[in-house]
């Protein structure tokens, strides 16, 4: 199986616009400040856009995408007709298969929980006794965690292509060679040789 210009832009252009998402989820966490409340002694917490939170989950679905085409084109290796063994491209192919994967999961934790936890926000408290309010916000990292796991599941992902596309060849292989082998048999005598032949 040769390789796919369409099926390689595809991919890359997804996790690339997923990567740009989870880069500006983490420009755009949501911060909060605490307010006092005007009317009575209590405060509450004043939070800023949400946009990380659509951004975050905009990344995730464009890196699920992107997946979910590439493993559907390659039978996510363990359908189709199989790659050839014994080859180091097979090899590779496997490799780079785990690590897309293990690089994708991660990365879709990352944006999946970054996300959640940006849109949580503290509901209003009041403080007696000194008691201070803590408003909950998301921790600095978890988006670009997520955006450096998303470049590398790109890596891996156009490295398992090109592995998987030099591998993949067992099938159209292995049925050349037959249709081959049977044509270079032998064909038996239509009939035994007359007496002129054998003269």
């Amino acid at each position: 199986m040769a390789m796919s210009v369409s099926i390689l832009a595809v991919v890359t252009s997804l996790h690339l616009i997923a990567f740009v998402f989870a880069v500006g989820a983490e420009r755009r966490r949501s911060t909060a400040k605490v307010v006092p409340d005007e009317y009575d002694e209590q405060t509450y917490c004043v939070y800023g856009t949400d946009a990380s939170t659509v951004y975050g989950l905009s990344a995730f679905g464009l890196l699920l995408l992107s997946q979910a085409v590439l493993n559907g084109f390659t039978r996510c290796l363990c359908f189709g007709k199989g790659l050839v063994t014994g080859r180091s491209s097979t090899t590779c192919a496997i490799v780079f298969f785990i690590v897309s994967w293990i690089s994708f999961l991660g990365a879709e934790a990352c944006l999946l929980a970054g996300s959640a936890k940006n849109a949580y926000h503290t509901k209003y408290r009041g403080i007696f006794g000194g008691n201070e309010l803590s408003c909950a916000t998301l921790r600095k990292g978890v988006f670009a965690a997520g955006a450096a796991l998303t470049l590398l599941s790109l890596i891996g992902s156009i490295l398992y292509y090109w592995a998987h596309s030099r591998a993949d060849t067992g099938g159209w292989q292995k049925h050349h060679n037959e249709g081959l082998g049977m044509t270079t048999q032998p064909h038996p005598h239509p009939h035994p040789p007359s007496e002129y032949e054998k003269a």
